[in-house]
């Protein structure tokens, strides 16, 4: 199976661009981000703590907050060490998947508003590229939900409902790219350059798909 393209061969037209470094596409999946991670904690909280009839200030005090506080400062120094780390490792992953399918160089790098990593220097193919894009949300899905099923302290529980907000949130990017594929982009023939905070998909002129279909807007 060819993964990649060295060169953009003849035929193809830019068909989208989607530039996480614009300000528009930024605020957009900050947003989506926000709201995700918000809806898991709030969905965590209420299979946790919607049985009680306590007020929310009671089961904090009762069920988040350990008689230790040097354990709930522990806590938050791993939660505070867990999120950059996470965010490194997810990016890991991304390069991982691409440099066994395409041996090409990698590029890593960090902005206010995204971390990224990408092989500018090739043009990738749908199931090459999607396969790099879902890797790390379906890693890293299991290693935040399965131990909440099996940890007996809530405040525990809830740490690991906030990694799983910040994972799913921060997975809207890739998402979106997926979703792209999914409806819009299915030909195999797709290829993708992608620089790691910009992918630009590419299309035969010749697909089934009809260029009057993109619009040209970039998001």
């Amino acid at each position: 199976m060819k993964t990649y393209e060295k060169e953009l061969p003849q035929g193809y037209v830019e068909a989208k661009v989607v530039d996480a470094k614009s300000k528009k596409v930024g605020i957009i999946f900050s947003l989506i981000a926000l709201v995700v991670t918000v809806a898991t904690l709030v969905i965590t909280w209420f299979a946790l703590f919607g049985q009680y009839d306590e007020s929310f200030w009671e089961i904090g005090e009762k069920y988040l907050v350990l008689e230790n506080p040097f354990a709930n400062i522990a806590r938050l120094a791993i939660l505070i060490v867990a999120i950059p780390l996470y965010i490194i490792l997810h990016e890991l992953v991304h390069g991982i998947v691409y440099k066994l399918l395409t041996r090409q160089k990698l590029k890593f790098g960090l902005t206010f508003t995204v971390a990224y990593c990408g092989v500018p220097d090739i043009y990738v193919y749908r199931t090459t590229a999607l396969l790099s894009l879902l890797a790390p949300f379906i890693v890293f899905l299991p290693v935040f939900i399965v131990p909440m099923f099996f940890l007996k302290n809530n405040l525990d529980i809830f740490l690991f409902a906030v990694m799983l907000g910040q994972h799913v949130g921060g997975c809207v990017g890739d998402l979106y790219d997926t979703a792209l594929y999914t409806f819009k982009f299915r030909s195999p023939d797709t290829l993708m350059r992608d620089t790691g905070p910009k992918q630009t998909f590419y299309v035969k002129q010749s697909s089934e798909v009809l260029m009057t279909e993109y619009d040209g807007e970039n998001i």
